[in-house]
């Protein structure tokens, strides 16, 4: 079985008093359909540099590190072929930007970019793993909310 390996960001900011996460709709999905930035590692690049990456390309904001949050394991069929996929996601902090200012080349990937607030986004983001993720970084930050 062939195997992928991609990274991907929970950005949190704090609006109106509350945290909140950016999330993307990716091209071509339905409306409602919200997600984590994240995307293929590339050759010789580390995980959280490629999650830092994609959360510049597909939300276009400045994010630092703070940690990582885990690893999100799973099998997908593509053109006929299994392969197994683990994500590993980090928690970001916003430094600075407009959420939704993509650059031209990556416009395509996404598109939607969104604040959700975080103590909702278990529920609204559509992938399992990815509502595991919000939910560790609400777990980490419900202290400091």
């Amino acid at each position: 079985m062939r195997r992928e390996f991609s990274a991907g960001g929970v950005v949190v900011r704090r609006l109106r008093g509350r945290w909140a996460i950016a999330a993307i709709r990716p091209g071509g999905k339905p409306e409602g359909v919200w997600a984590l930035p994240k995307g293929l590692i590339g050759p010789g690049e580390k995980a959280e540099a490629t999650a830092l990456r994609e959360v510049s390309e597909e939300t276009g904001v400045e994010a630092r590190p703070v940690e990582k949050l885990g690893d999100v394991r799973y099998v997908y069929t593509w053109a006929g072929e299994r392969i197994f996929k683990v994500v590993s996601f980090f928690l970001f902090q916003y430094v600075r930007g407009r959420l939704g200012d993509i650059p031209a080349e990556h416009a395509h990937e996404v598109a939607e970019a969104k604040w959700l607030p975080l103590d909702e986004a278990p529920q609204l983001l559509a992938y399992r793993g990815e509502r595991e993720m919000a939910s560790k970084a609400l777990d980490r930050l419900g202290s400091a909310g």
